[in-house]
């Protein structure tokens, strides 16, 4: 294969990635901004009139006497009330028991070996959309797999690793479960919508419909682009690699999957017995399903149910052989938290200061009467912040980092036009989703090139970029189109989820 050379845009994006400082650093830079800001939005008396109450909205200094307090006073409730913390932590506890037992490789490994030769792109790039329920197992698991699963077929084996790591990464928000990104960005856009609206909650499930929805687009659209482009680009494969055997379940694994099995079907029928039936046990106090503890305390059904067959699958396959094996698995899933815990400290604050100056209230304010007077409409809007936030990806790889800065801004602007915070979050999903396959700033891009050169020895930046490119454009235009048509016809985003905000 050819090897691409790197053009200026490029070059470009690495100078501008690698020019920003560490995303905790950078939380720091903006939290220390804001408070600059609030004292000289103080001094020259920035204004807006809030459109639901007609009251005034000042700035608040927070290097005041009273604002220096309140930042000392408030650091660390700042921080443990920080509402993704707590949220991500106990998904993450049951998540890790899952896969430390051994029970979603396997599950995906079963995925892609039943599966017929004639819908195996389609089955790995689908795989690589439902791993990222797993954190970042799709990126040390599915794609390699990819790769080996096309050159047992004596196809390309960079094409298969493409399609899925268009999966895990460029679908990285859609899914038919619910993962660890949606709890924690429901967190964040919370913490955004109480700018406006201080008793507003985004449930974990708030884009599960669309994101359900949108599992299947982007299977078929990254299936297409590795049959139509991918494929023909890269031409027969001629190295020297000989072609690796994916294992099979055992025996012992077949049953432990049978089991596993048994037990989520005791979860569903529970969680049946207790919603369905009038007046069941898990319904809300007004008996409604909307407000049941199934939906607002969901992280805790995710944590039992994860738990519960993560433990069933490692005791049966002998991965688990006592309690200790089962909290080593969640003391190794916790490891992979360390950086989060030292960002959202810092991120924690600067949304506190962001809400206690009152500037996000007033640019939200001032925003939204620009985008009025503006008249551009909801979907002219919609796509000018998914380009927007795809664009910002490519300096910037962590989606919470990216959600803690835009969401205060954005979230607000869209509540006061009219829409609700579910909708930006959906839009931002989108923007955040299609250009991590070309970002040199995405976390595993390096890996990727990695796993590139075991086939190519001379693969690079521009090789991975060159052969991702197609997935970006046809995934950016296929989710584009989903969310327009979703907006015209103003479907639920998630249960209880809608397109417009009512204050």
């Amino acid at each position: 294969m050819k090897k691409t050379s790197n053009s200026k845009f490029l070059r470009f994006v690495e100078r501008g990635g690698n020019a920003l400082p560490h995303p905790a650093s950078l939380f720091l830079l903006l939290a220390v901004l804001i408070l600059i800001l609030s004292s000289i939005g103080h001094f020259f008396d920035w204004t807006a009139i809030h459109p639901a109450t007609g009251e005034s909205v000042s700035i608040v200094n927070l290097l005041s006497k009273d604002g220096l307090h309140r930042i000392l006073l408030e650091m660390v409730d700042n921080y443990t009330g920080f509402a993704p913390l707590g949220i991500v932590m106990v998904a993450l506890l049951g998540i890790g028991i899952a896969e430390s037992s051994g029970l979603i490789g396997a599950v995906i490994r079963l995925l892609v070996l039943k599966s017929p030769k004639s819908t195996i792109t389609f089955v790995i790039v689908l795989a690589g959309i439902l791993s990222n329920m797993a954190s970042d197992l799709g990126y040390v698991l599915i794609i390699p797999l990819g790769g080996i699963i096309y050159h047992s077929l004596g196809r390309h084996p960079i094409a298969g690793m493409a399609a899925a790591f268009a999966g895990v990464s460029g679908g990285f928000s859609a899914n038919f479960f619910i993962g660890t990104i949606d709890p924690l960005l429901a967190g964040l856009s919370t913490e955004a919508a109480r700018i406006i609206d201080p008793t507003y909650y985004v449930l974990p499930t708030a884009n599960y419909y669309f994101m359900a929805v949108s599992t299947f687009i982007i299977a078929f659209a990254g299936t297409w682009v590795t049959h139509r482009f991918v494929e023909p680009f890269l031409g027969k494969y001629t190295g020297d690699v000989k072609p690796e055997t994916i294992q099979r379940l055992t025996p012992r694994e077949k049953k432990a999957v049978k089991w596993t099995i048994f037990v989520a079907g005791i979860w569903l029928l529970l969680i049946f017995i207790g919603l369905f039936p009038d007046h069941g046990f898990l319904r809300a106090a007004d008996n409604s399903i909307l407000h049941s503890p199934i939906l607002k305390g969901f992280i805790a059904v995710l944590f039992f149910v994860a738990a519960t067959m993560g433990i069933v699958y490692g005791f049966i396959t002998g991965q688990f052989k006592s309690d200790s094996d089962v909290v080593k698995g969640m003391v190794d899933s916790f490891k992979t938290l360390v950086a989060f815990l030292v960002l959202v400290f810092f991120a924690a604050q600067f949304v506190a200061y962001f809400k206690w100056s009152n500037l996000g209230l007033v640019f939200a304010i001032k925003g939204a009467s620009a985008l009025q007077a503006a008249n551009i409409g909801l979907i002219p809007l919609l796509i000018m912040f998914i380009l927007f936030s795809g664009f910002i990806n490519l300096f910037m790889g962590s989606a919470s980092a990216k959600w803690a800065i835009l969401g205060p801004v954005f979230i607000p602007i869209f509540m006061l036009l009219g829409y609700s915070p579910e909708l930006s979050q959906a839009v931002f999903r989108i923007g955040d989703s299609i250009t991590n396959i070309i970002s040199p700033m995405m976390s595993f891009f390096a890996l990727i090139i990695v796993y590139f050169e075991k086939y190519d020895k001379n693969a690079g930046i521009g090789t991975l970029i060159s052969t991702m490119l197609p997935y970006s454009i046809a995934f950016t235009i296929a989710w584009t189109i989903l969310i327009v048509i979703w907006v015209l016809f103003a479907l639920p985003l998630g249960p209880g989820a809608g397109i417009f905000y009512h204050p």
